[in-house]
């Protein structure tokens, strides 16, 4: 076995254990390809010389391309009944390498037209709000539980959510987020898995699968709501004051 066929070997591994969602090589599988370039080596070199050591390497998974294998994933999405009436999918946008989430509800009628997450007068708000805390809109990632617009603005339907929660739930996976910030009630308990009003939950810090959740007021919500928006910025120093804790 030459050098190439190692290479070779190495690189069809790591393509075959990326496809498992693995992001770095088994150790008895790198240890067999060390051992295989060792004994080349020595076979090379003299008997008295030691054997190069070979650094573990981590082989990170690329978060942008597995986003958009998730997105061609849902194609044509016919899989609940919103599919009839909406525009547009809208599937999330933002940093694959964000350290937060911003998880809403469902696209509104500028969402669906736009096929982009919160690009309405409540996007609005949230964009300054993002701003408000340090960081561009660019520099997180925004989706919502469901990725069709549900008619007139309703809530997401129980049918719906289960249909739709997975492939959020697979962004996450995928970008790893430090925080997840959830936006109203649906978000918050689709995330969180319990029906506690938004009202009692926001503020304090939850858990999705050990990453911390904070249940927070939808924007539309702080449209109709002005007096409230305090409470929400007070959930976001909160936010901050965990990202500093995290070393983010």
């Amino acid at each position: 076995m030459n050098n190439t066929d190692i290479i070779e070997r190495l690189k069809k591994s790591l393509e075959f254990y990326q496809e498992l969602g693995f992001e770095s090589l088994p150790g008895r599988l790198v240890q067999k390809c060390r051992n295989t370039a060792v004994q080349k080596y020595n076979k090379e070199q003299n008997s008295n010389c030691r054997p190069f050591p070979l650094a573990p390497f981590p082989l990170p998974l690329n978060k942008d391309s597995a986003l958009k294998s998730l997105r061609d994933e849902i194609g044509d999405c016919q899989r609940c009944k919103l599919c009839r009436n909406r525009t547009n999918i809208v599937f999330g946008e933002g940093s694959p390498d964000a350290k937060i989430i911003f998880i809403g509800e469902g696209p509104g009628r500028d969402e669906d037209l736009q096929a982009r997450p919160f690009v309405g007068e409540a996007g609005q708000l949230l964009t300054r709000l993002i701003e408000k805390l340090g960081m561009k809109r660019e520099d997180v990632y925004i989706a919502n539980i469901v990725k069709c617009r549900p008619p007139n603005n309703r809530e997401p339907e129980a049918d719906e959510i289960t249909t739709c929660k997975p492939f959020v739930e697979k962004q996450i996976e995928i970008i790893k987020p430090k925080l997840i910030v959830s936006l109203g009630k649906v978000s918050s308990h689709a995330l969180a898995g319990n029906k506690i009003p938004i009202s009692k939950m926001r503020g304090i810090f939850f858990e999705y699968h050990n990453i911390p959740l904070m249940p927070t007021f939808h924007p539309a919500y702080l449209l109709r709501n002005p007096k409230d928006k305090w409470l929400t910025w007070d959930d976001m120093q909160k936010v901050l004051e965990q990202l500093t804790k995290t070393g983010s």
